[in-house]
């Protein structure tokens, strides 16, 4: 069972309607909801418009997320090498819950500067060297649409499948409530084994002994950016 269609007719009046007028700068809409069906069960699919990037976003959904707490989201950057073509070098391979899909490829440098990206990690830099010798920061991301997103569906809180503090934290600043972490568990292959190890190295949490105190948030947060929901 997913959102049902008084539901689904509610957000797509709601978004079409919705004007951005609080923060113009900024807005994301929904823009159509469907039945989705896969081989891992029966789920729904978002498409978002938004103005900033202009790129078409998408959440994945599986049963009913409206208004509900403790939501299980996975916020899951485009991965063109391993979505598509099962890359043994990525750890992006099979998640599933409530999948934001950001179009972010290459933590946000894009496909092209991704592969210049793994032929400097051919020659012996890691995944974030290799970014900053090409220009770009380690991580180009950011996740005030994916906040945004969440909130045009009604989730009131989360519990996020991530590796990443970075990404609690940035959620966090934008106003989402981050109520726990699921460990995102991917068996290493001699392929992916040293940007693991590198991803380690820079604070994921590939540790299961280590604590997580960075999910402790203030009941006063709060992000301006976004637009306040109906009662």
């Amino acid at each position: 069972m997913g959102l049902p269609k008084p539901t689904v007719q509610l957000l797509l009046k709601e978004n079409r309607d919705h004007a951005c007028a609080e923060a113009p700068e900024i807005c994301v809409k929904v823009m159509a909801i469907a039945e989705l069906p896969d081989m891992f069960g029966e789920f729904q699919v978002v498409a978002f418009w938004n103005n900033f990037d202009r790129k078409e976003h998408a959440a994945l959904i599986h049963g009913d997320i409206f208004e509900k707490e403790d939501v299980p989201v996975r916020l899951h950057s485009e991965c063109l090498t391993g979505d598509t073509l099962g890359s043994l070098r990525c750890d992006c391979r099979d998640h599933r819950g409530i999948v934001l899909y950001m179009r972010q490829e290459g933590r946000g440098i894009g496909f092209i500067n991704k592969i210049k990206a793994y032929q400097l990690q051919d020659e012996g830099y890691d995944t974030f060297k290799a970014n900053e010798l090409l220009g770009f920061k380690r991580d180009e991301r950011d996740y005030d649409l994916a906040a945004h997103m969440l909130r045009s569906l009604h989730v009131k809180s989360i519990k996020l499948m991530t590796n990443n503090p970075a990404k609690i934290k940035d959620l966090q600043l934008h106003g989402i409530r981050i109520t726990g972490r699921i460990p995102v568990v991917v068996p290493p292959n001699k392929y992916d084994k040293f940007y693991l190890e590198t991803k380690k190295r820079a604070g994921h949490l590939l540790d299961k002994t280590q604590p997580e105190e960075f999910l402790e948030q203030s009941e006063e947060l709060r992000d301006n950016h976004h637009w306040e929901q109906a009662e």
